[in-house]
C-alpha cells in the first residue's frame, strides 16, 4: 500500500514540523493476555507514550494521546492532528490486530510513522517473513513452521532448535527452555506454547555465534546503524537475549551494544527492510556464526520506540553514533511530512553527519 501524498506543506525550502502530532498507543489490561509475561511487554505503554510526549512538546508541538479501542476513530475525526506516531503494538492484547490501526489512519486520510496495514500484518507471522527474506536472498536458519505439538518434524532440522511462538514480539517465551536438544523436549515445549497462546510456533535451527542487532532510519535515504550485543556473562551453553534478559533484569546489565560495521549486512539489511514493507524504521536480529555467515533471526517494523532512558534498542544504538531521540524524532516527522505531502527530496537536518 502506497502511502497518500494530498499536498505539499512547506517554509520556503524546508518542511516544517507539524504543530499537532497525536500518538496512538496500546490500550492495555491484564486481561486481553493469556500470560503474565506478555502482559509485561505491553504494560507500561501509556508511560511510554507520555514520556515521548514531553520530548515533543520541547519541540514546541502539541501532543495528543490516543489509546488503540474503539473510540479511536471519533476521536481522530475530532481533533484532526497534523500527523499521527503509532506505537500500539496491539488491540485487545492482540498483535495481529494492530493492523488495524494504519487501516484507520489511512481511511481518515492522517499521516502517519511506521508501517502500513500490510507491513504490520507480515510483522505479526514470522513464517511468512522467514519466507520473503529466503525468497529474496537474505540468509536465515532453517525453519519450520508447526501448527500442533504432534505435528511431523522435518528431519533436515538439526538440533539445536529454538521455538518462538510465530504471532508474538517482545521476546515472549523466548527463555532457556526456547532451545531444545532432543524431540522429545521440544514436543512438550511445543505442547505448552501452542494450548497456551493458541497460535502455531516457528522452530529454527538455533545459531551459535555473535549476535547483532541492525537499526534501519529512512529519510532522503535509507540508513543503516549496527551493533554487537557483548554479553557480560557468557556461561551459558546457548548465549541468547532471553526474555528475562530483556524485561526482568531490573536494571542489571546483562550486555553492551558495541559499533560494528559491514557493508555486505547493511546491504542484507535494506533488502529485508524493503521486501518485508517496512516504512521509516526497522529492527533486525541477527546472529554471525563462526564460518562468517550472518543469519537473520527475527524482525520487527515499528519496533520499540523512546527515548534511551526506557533503554529501547533503537535509541540506545543510535546514541552510540551520535544520534539522539530529538533528532530521530525530527527525522521522523520530516521523512513522514515529506511521504506524505510531496516527493520532492529534500535534505533532513544532521542526515549527512549521521
Amino acid at each position: 500500500m502506497q502511502k497518500k501524498t494530498p499536498k505539499a506543506r512547506k517554509n520556503g525550502n524546508e518542511y516544517e514540523l507539524p504543530t499537532t502530532v497525536g500518538i496512538i498507543f496500546s490500550d492495555v489490561k491484564r486481561e486481553y493476555f493469556p500470560t503474565e509475561a506478555q502482559y509485561i511487554t505491553e504494560k507500561d505503554a501509556k508511560k511510554d507514550a507520555e514520556l515521548i510526549g514531553q520530548y515533543l512538546e520541547t519541540l514546541g508541538i502539541t501532543v495528543l494521546l490516543y489509546p488503540g479501542n474503539a473510540e479511536l476513530p471519533r476521536r481522530l475525526r475530532r481533533d484532526r492532528p497534523e500527523m499521527v506516531i503509532n506505537i500500539c503494538d496491539s488491540v485487545k492484547g492482540d498483535e495481529s490486530l494492530a493492523a488495524a490501526i494504519p487501516g484507520v489512519l489511512e481511511l481518515l486520510d492522517l499521516p502517519y510513522t511506521g508501517a502500513d496495514i500490510l507491513g504490520l500484518s507480515l510483522d505479526t507471522n514470522k513464517f511468512v517473513i522467514k519466507k520473503l527474506l529466503e525468497q529474496n536472498g537474505v540468509p536465515v536458519p532453517r525453519y519450520q513452521l508447526l501448527n500442533s505439538p504432534t505435528d511431523y518434524l522435518d528431519p533436515t532440522l538439526r538440533f539445536p532448535l529454538i521455538s518462538k511462538l510465530n504471532a508474538i514480539h517482545g521476546s515472549v517465551e523466548i527463555t532457556r527452555e526456547a532451545v531444545s536438544e532432543t524431540e522429545k523436549h521440544l514436543r512438550e515445549r511445543l505442547r505448552y506454547l501452542i494450548q497456551t497462546y493458541k497460535q502455531p510456533v516457528l522452530v529454527e535451527e538455533f545459531i551459535a555465534g555473535r549476535e547483532i542487532t541492525a537499526i534501519l532510519l529512512e529519510g532522503m535515504i535509507k540508513k543503516v546503524y549496527l551493533a554487537e550485543k557483548v554479553f557480560h556473562e557468557a556461561e551459558e551453553k546457548y548465549l541468547f537475549t532471553t526474555f528475562e534478559d530483556q524485561w526482568l533484569a531490573e536494571g542489571k546489565d546483562v550486555f553492551q551494544y558495541v559499533r560494528i560495521d559491514d557493508p555486505l549486512l547493511k546491504e542484507f539489511v535494506k533488502k529485508a527492510f524493503d521486501v518485508t514493507k517496512m516504512y521509516d524504521y526497522g529492527k533486525f536480529d541477527i546472529r554471525l556464526d563462526q564460518s562468517g555467515r550472518y543469519f537473520f533471526i527475527d524482525s520487527n517494523c515499528n519496533p520499540a520506540f523512546g527515548p534511551k532512558e526506557l533503554d529501547m534498542a533503537l535509541s540506545v544504538i543510535l546514541d552510540l553514533y551520535g544520534i539522539s531521540f530529538y533528532e530521530i524524532l525530527k527525522r521522523l516527522l520530516l521523512n513522514t511530512v515529506r511521504d506524505w505531502y510531496g516527493k520532492e527530496r529534500l535534505p533532513l537536518p544532521a542526515e549527512s553527519e549521521a
